[in-house]
């Protein structure tokens, strides 16, 4: 594939485009002064060719341009590739047109979508001969699989003015995130060290690993159930022995010793004891000590009140003791006992209130001795009453002592029955579990696990087999003996530019690890990063592209047929230059030979590689230059010549 034209359609519908024709199978020169447009020739080729993002400039193009159109040229076809201005950060429209030799750019009426992206990248890499095929990263990489397309293979035909100078980075875009992970996995493919065979082999070692971590996954979470069974198996034959359902269980039972003891324990029967009401006994207990301790307190009452009879006889006798007493005087008296009892004896006055004769004294006394009698005669009734209400109190305590055994024992039953109960609860419980745990474990013993061990093993087989294959293949050294035959040229180009560390190289090559150009040298390997001087950069940049395409050429590999170049002369020209034409000190011998370098591989293709070229440099002297431009922007007759024409601008 190479590019016979580019076309800028104006936004407002004008007719005529913008159109830049290039020459296949030759070197093709753009060259004009500075801030024309010429760099932005290779950012708009890349965005024809179905980069999603573009990287278009704002002002003047986008400010103007509607549509771009690429026109593009295959052995026996054309194609139109246009896609119209990104309205947004990407746009994933597109235009696709295909056809004979005949086929030219569109009217600007004519442009319309009718296509994605999607569909340009298929159909540019079917016509490239990219063979259809899925790239499969390897096992674990973070990195998804993608389609081979011209996407990247792309990547191998830009060189921008920031990118031929890098000393860190060798191909287009390398530095993106992610980009450079694409170029080590397709590299080896557009070199021809590998292709859909190697890649569905390694898509089906994918699927083999995924199979066999699958199975070994299923085998250890099959000895894991295997293991935790055995533990919870273990287990019950402790509960069970805990219970009685078995007399003992070894210290470390194997699986079948473990299912027997739990079949075992499951035949144990176990006699049930029904619950048992015992409330109406507790109830008739209960019942008599309350009548019993209403008794008791009733016969305490009886007691006290005796009690209280008791001392309070005591002292009634007591004060009919000490009266008596004091009565029984008046028998001492003699004959002055009679004396008259209404005068004073001492004064013979009268008396207010006489005194109680000797007769009415010795009545008193009469009747006092009789009262003392009786109550001396109270007192052993109520001794005999009390001894009465002791007796029987002490019956009603010895009663509440049995009652209070009996309610024991009744309560201690209870507990029994109860305890009892629990224990068959219990027993039922585990017997439970172990019959869960047989049921359960009769679906996964040592059979499935021999059957899951030997799906491992073919798993194994055959990732084993299948990496075998690939090792064959081995792609790397395949890349590696591919980039040796690219080195021949680089060696012999750089050492014709004249570049830095070439003389005295062994060879220069393309470092598919670093993805940069490497100069092996006796003292060992030299990077270029470690190599001075923008000069060398480029040079090396352009030796590097210029001996990769000769090869893809020479193999027929299926990688777009041009290479873009943008600014390869900068390095001798200051930084801000007009126009290098005006520059008179420049090494112009080193920009002759870089020229001629390009144009002799050019020739060496045979029309099969085409180089773009947009630079300031000018060659006014070399008649072969004059005839490789195919713009020249810079000024004629006042008018200033550029990518967007003057009267778009106004």
């Amino acid at each position: 594939m190479q590019l016979l034209a580019l076309a800028l359609y104006h936004r407002d519908g004008r007719p005529t485009p913008r159109v830049v024709r290039f020459r296949p199978g030759a070197l093709n020169i753009l060259t004009g002064e500075s801030e024309t447009g010429k760099s932005e020739i290779l950012d708009i080729v890349d965005y024809c060719l179905g980069r999603s993002t573009p990287n278009l400039p704002d002002e003047p193009i986008d400010r103007t341009v509607g549509w771009y159109a690429l026109l593009v040229a295959f052995h026996d076809s054309r194609m139109l590739l246009a896609r119209p201005r990104p309205a947004g950060a990407s746009t994933t429209q597109a235009m696709i047109r295909t056809g004979g030799d005949t086929l030219d750019l569109p009217r600007a009426d004519e442009l319309t979508p009718n296509s994605n992206v999607a569909a340009l990248r298929s159909q540019v890499s079917a016509r490239l001969g990219i063979e259809d095929f899925r790239f499969q990263p390897p096992t674990g990489a973070a990195r998804q699989a993608f389609d081979v397309s011209v996407a990247q293979a792309a990547l191998l035909c830009f060189q921008n003015q920031n990118e031929i100078a890098d000393k860190k980075a060798l191909f287009h875009r390398q530095t993106e995130n992610g980009i450079a992970q694409t170029l080590k996995d397709t590299l080896p493919y557009f070199l021809g060290a590998a292709g859909p065979e190697q890649a569905l082999r390694r898509h089906h070692l994918n699927e083999a690993q995924r199979a066999q971590r699958a199975a070994q996954r299923k085998l250890d979470d099959a000895h894991r159930h295997r293991d935790a069974v055995d533990a919870s198996g273990v287990a019950l034959l402790r509960l069970a022995q805990s219970e009685g359902l078995l007399e003992e269980v070894p210290p470390a039972p194997g699986p079948e010793e473990i299912r027997a003891l739990l079949e075992q324990a499951l035949t144990v029967t176990v006699s049930t004891v029904g619950p048992v009401d015992l409330t109406d006994r507790r109830q008739g207990l209960t019942d008599e000590r309350r009548h019993l301790r209403e008794q008791l307190q009733q016969f305490d009452e009886a007691l006290a009140l005796v009690d209280r009879w008791q001392k309070q006889g005591e002292a009634f006798t007591g004060e009919l003791h000490l009266q008596l007493g004091r009565l029984q005087t008046i028998n001492l008296l003699g004959p002055e006992r009679d004396y008259e009892t209404a005068l004073c004896p001492m004064c013979t006055r009268p008396l207010e209130e006489p005194d109680a004769s000797a007769a009415e004294i010795t009545t008193l006394t009469a009747q006092l001795a009789e009262e003392l009698g009786q109550a001396q005669g109270i007192q052993p009734i109520r001794d005999e009453h009390r001894r009465s209400l002791q007796a029987e109190r002490a019956a009603v305590v010895e009663r509440l002592k049995v009652n209070g055994a009996q309610l024991r024992e009744l309560t201690t039953n209870d507990e029994r029955m109860r305890n009892l109960q629990d224990q068959h609860v219990r027993i039922a419980r585990i017997q439970g579990r172990i019959d869960q745990a047989l049921t359960a474990g009769t679906g996964s013993p040592a059979g499935d696990i021999g059957e899951l061990r030997n799906n491992l093993v073919l798993a194994q087989e055959n990732v084993a087999t299948l990496q075998a294959l690939i090792d064959e293949d081995d792609v790397a050294a395949e890349a590696e003996r591919r980039l040796a035959d690219i080195a021949v040229n680089m060696t012999a180009w750089a050492r014709r530019l004249d570049l830095g560390q070439a003389a005295s190289a062994d060879e220069v090559a393309i470092s598919l690890s670093q993805l940069n150009v490497v100069v092996r040298r006796p003292q060992g390997r030299l990077p270029l990063n470690r190599i001075g001087s923008a000069k060398n950069w480029i040079g090396y940049h352009m030796v590097a592209h210029l001996a990769l395409h000769t090869y893809f050429r020479l193999h027929r590999r299926p990688v777009p047929g041009f290479l873009m170049f943008d600014q390869p002369t900068q390095a001798f020209f200051p930084a801000k230059i007009k126009d290098a034409t005006t520059v008179q000190d420049a090494d112009w011998n080193t920009v002759t030979a870089y020229f001629e370098l390009l144009k002799d591989v050019a020739d060496l293709n045979e029309g099969a590689l085409q180089i773009i070229v947009c630079d300031h440099a000018n060659l006014t002297e070399e008649p072969w230059f004059q005839d490789a431009i195919v713009e020249n922007w810079r000024p004629l007759d006042g008018q200033r010549k550029a990518l967007i024409p003057n009267d778009w601008l106004d």
